[in-house]
């Protein structure tokens, strides 16, 4: 598919954190394919994969989504470009991502209280503006305001011959971001997925 047109910027980049009410602003963004091939975000989220996911992924999908948000247990980031919804990041304790127990990449190297920043979407003719490296920051900033002290990302690295990977690879995030967040390796099982690890200390919220 020809690769979408850059959108001008309007100057007007936000990030907040997703609410019980933003279920219609999820839906805009998301659009028909559920982010892609019906997601939704709920990959990280279910226990096992292989035929649970593809009974999963698509109308099932959307409508756990929907009640995760609108029961407060979702955790997210939005980007926005003046009213319109372009971005998402998804965190939380790494608890609510269980299938992230089931890569052998990702195991943790050791019983740290970890929290999780698993995947990104961004909407296409806004990639390449920094949208990721924004959501990023805000998600960090929310965990840590949330008691956060260890948080955990997985990103990828480019492709071997340097080339950006294709969006389609790259929804946990590119590793340039989480590095220049203050984010280190903690393990590196599979050379193209390492495990990344960010120390901080937990912001009161009193």
């Amino acid at each position: 598919m020809p690769r979408a047109a850059p959108i001008r910027p309007s100057g007007k980049l936000r990030y907040r954190a997703l609410t019980r009410r933003d279920w219609p602003i999820v839906e805009q963004l998301f659009g028909e394919r559920g982010a892609c091939g019906g997601c939704w975000c709920m990959w990280w989220r279910v226990e096992r994969g292989g035929k649970t996911w593809h009974d999963m992924k698509g109308d099932k999908a959307r409508r756990s989504l929907k009640r995760l948000i609108e029961s407060g247990r979702a955790r997210a980031i939005l980007a926005f470009d003046g009213d319109e919804p372009i971005g998402w990041c998804a965190f939380g304790p790494r608890s609510d991502f269980p299938r992230v127990e089931t890569v052998k990449a990702y195991r943790p190297p050791d019983d740290a209280e970890v929290w999780s920043i698993p995947c990104f979407f961004i909407l296409a003719g806004h990639r390449g503006r920094g949208v990721a490296r924004g959501l990023l920051a805000a998600a960090v900033a929310a965990a840590r305001k949330a008691g956060a002290t260890c948080i955990e990302g997985y990103p990828v690295t480019n492709a071997t011959d340097g080339k950006p990977l294709p969006a389609a690879f790259s929804w946990t995030g590119p590793k340039g971001i989480f590095d220049a967040q203050g984010f280190t390796v903690a393990s590196r099982a599979n050379p193209r997925r390492p495990l990344v690890r960010l120390t901080v200390s937990a912001r009161s919220t009193r």
